[in-house]
């Protein structure tokens, strides 16, 4: 049961961005720092990702670990669990079926979970090694 009324739960959820993220803004601040120039929300590419290498053909996606169904959430949603596992079934499925339409095109793609961002060393290493 959610502790929380509808008016209550619909403002929290209307606050949620889905571009200009706090993880996707910490991602673009080290890829600028390492020298590296990307577009941002490319539409024109399957599944708009957050940051393109357009010369290099590579592609940045910064998923929510709940948003996106990772691994490490461990959990189900208590409240209205029949919409979110199903909604979040599909946002896996749709990530899945970009990602394997880019690589078909082509495009070197890297998914970064939030939960990989606290490790600012490891996660620059990542970015250098992705991008050369």
């Amino acid at each position: 049961m959610d502790h929380l009324s509808s008016e209550q739960r619909s403002a929290n959820m209307s606050r949620i961005r889905g571009k200009n993220t706090r993880p996707e803004l910490l991602v673009r601040r080290l890829v600028h720092g390492l020298g590296f120039r990307y577009r941002l929300h490319r539409s024109d590419l399957a599944g708009t990702p957050d940051l393109a290498f357009i010369g290099r053909r590579k592609v940045i996606f910064v998923h929510g670990c709940f948003w996106h169904g990772h691994k490490c959430v461990g959990r189900e949603p208590k409240s209205n669990r029949d919409y979110w596992v199903a909604k979040i079934t599909r946002n896996k499925t749709r990530d899945t079926d970009n990602e394997d339409l880019l690589r078909g095109l082509g495009w070197s793609v890297l998914t970064l979970w939030e939960c990989e961002l606290k490790d600012r060393a490891g996660l620059a290493d990542r970015l250098k090694a992705f991008l050369a």
